[in-house]
């Protein structure tokens, strides 16, 4: 029996041309797949890569990562609350999984930030100068950027339909499939077969994510009731540990579901704030993992 790959990316990808972008994903696959002494199990025409990040850029109006950030938590309008509430929880738990205490923070607001009004919340302006400061690895922009894009994902029915519609097409009725999803793609993805696998009659014989800030509280909580996707036969999660989006392992303490996810935790992402697609995909023991999974719908 045929089968397929669906990849979904995550966000910070507008402005690209969704064949190249496939192409920049299958070539990292690809050299992760020589590294374990395999080569690709299924030709590109079965392989689909919903495209949806010029949606997200728009939600910013093509502003600069630094510029967007700053108007992301200062918010425009009394209406942003609950956003600015749901992006300031999501780094107090970065800050605390980051071991930044409160004097790194009063440091920062000592240093006049709040004079800079650059944001209106001196904390959690403090506290994102902080993780810049404390955390190599990350990026204060991209945390409250990536934040934002999952807040909006979803809250907003307008950014999500669009996205939902875009992936739900790529994904076959009663084709064995496997489902490969990275950072922001892993909401999408686990929205969709959560909510409408089953229905559609999808057959999800492995369900892959990295980099996935499933586990991160204002998430899953978004997400709740959490339970496991009734289409998909298995579920595979691979971090790195200085991968500050990947926040916590999906184990059964974060992200409890019934079967277990099985968690590989040790991934050593070469990108340069650990969280790069490439750094994941690269991984000889990930590339297997999808190539079993796939070789084994091809041959039932």
């Amino acid at each position: 029996m045929n089968c397929q790959l669906v990849l979904i990316h995550g966000r910070a990808q507008e402005h690209k041309n969704a064949a190249d972008l496939k192409q920049e994903w299958l070539t990292t696959f690809e050299r992760g797949l020589a590294n374990a002494g395999l080569s690709l199990p299924i030709s590109h025409s079965e392989i689909h890569f919903p495209y949806y990040g010029q949606t997200l850029f728009d939600l910013v109006d093509g502003a600069s990562e630094e510029a967007a950030a700053q108007v992301v938590v200062r918010g425009r309008t009394s209406a942003d609350t609950a956003r600015r509430e749901f992006i300031a929880s999501v780094v107090e738990e970065v800050r605390q999984v980051s071991n930044i205490d409160d004097a790194s923070i009063d440091a920062v607001l000592a240093r006049g930030v709040k004079e800079k009004g650059v944001l209106q919340w001196e904390w959690v302006q403090a506290a994102l100068a902080a993780i810049d400061l404390h955390v190599p690895s990350a990026s204060a922009a991209s945390i409250a950027l990536a934040t934002n894009d999952v807040y909006q994902y979803l809250r907003n029915p307008g950014i999500s339909g669009v996205i939902d519609s875009g992936v739900r097409k790529a994904i076959q009725a009663n084709v064995p499939t496997v489902v490969v999803a990275h950072s922001l793609g892993t909401v999408v993805a686990y929205n969709l077969l959560r909510r409408d696998g089953e229905e559609l009659k999808w057959k999800i014989p492995l369900f892959v994510t990295l980099g996935s800030p499933l586990a991160v509280t204002a998430i899953h909580q978004s997400l709740r009731p959490i339970r496991f996707p009734s289409c998909v036969t298995h579920w595979f999660n691979a971090s790195d540990p200085l991968d500050i989006v990947a926040l916590h392992p999906l184990d059964q303490e974060r992200f409890a579901v019934e079967p277990a996810i099985e968690n590989m935790l040790d991934v050593k992402n070469a990108t340069t704030n650990h969280h790069g697609i490439s750094g994941y995909l690269d991984n000889p023991n990930v590339a297997r993992r999808i190539y079993d999974a796939l070789k084994a719908a091809s041959n039932t």
